[in-house]
């Protein structure tokens, strides 16, 4: 059962990472070649290998064909923000946080700003997807900001309790 749950959540996340490159790059996400669609639905149906598919989209990143950016500040700055760009309540649209991963020094502190028409939350969660106590701020209408400071280095994933298929994560390092 983990290893079926491992390989569908495994394209998904890879195909959320090529959405956001896709869309950040070109701002279209039909933009998207069929292809690339395809290997990630093939691969979560177990028609083509787990190394096939990353090899495909290791191909595209050494070309150049994927730009993975990462939001990174440095320690002379120690704010940053996150955006949740108008659409990302809709599972079918490609408005993800923006940086999807985050990477700070230790003691920066991190805002969520919410740009989409619907409210959000942040909740932070552990390995396993569950909320835990670490961050978590109340309904975030359109405008509102929450802030959170980060005091020790680790991998901080998150997401919205309303619309669980946006995740995201701040790197503390």
């Amino acid at each position: 059962m983990k290893h079926m749950q491992l390989k569908i959540l495994i394209p998904a996340i890879v195909f959320s990472v090529l959405i956001v490159s896709f869309s950040v790059n070109f701002v279209n996400a039909e933009s998207v070649p069929d292809w690339v669609k395809n290997n990630a639905l093939w691969y979560g149906q177990g028609i083509i290998s787990e190394a096939e598919f990353l090899n495909a989209i290791k191909f595209l990143i050494e070309e150049g064909v994927i730009v993975l950016e990462s939001g990174v500040i440095s320690s002379e700055n120690l704010n940053a923000e996150i955006l949740i760009p108008n659409g990302n309540a809709l599972s079918s649209n490609t408005a993800f946080y923006l940086p999807l991963n985050l990477e700070v020094p230790v003691g920066a502190t991190v805002t969520w700003a919410n740009e989409d028409l619907v409210a959000h939350n942040i909740q932070s969660q552990d390995e396993a997807g569950k909320v835990t106590d670490i961050f978590n701020s109340p309904p975030l209408d359109t405008g509102d900001r929450f802030e959170f400071t980060f005091e020790e280095s680790g991998t901080y994933s998150y997401h919205c309790s309303w619309h669980p298929w946006r995740v995201g994560l701040v790197t503390v390092k």
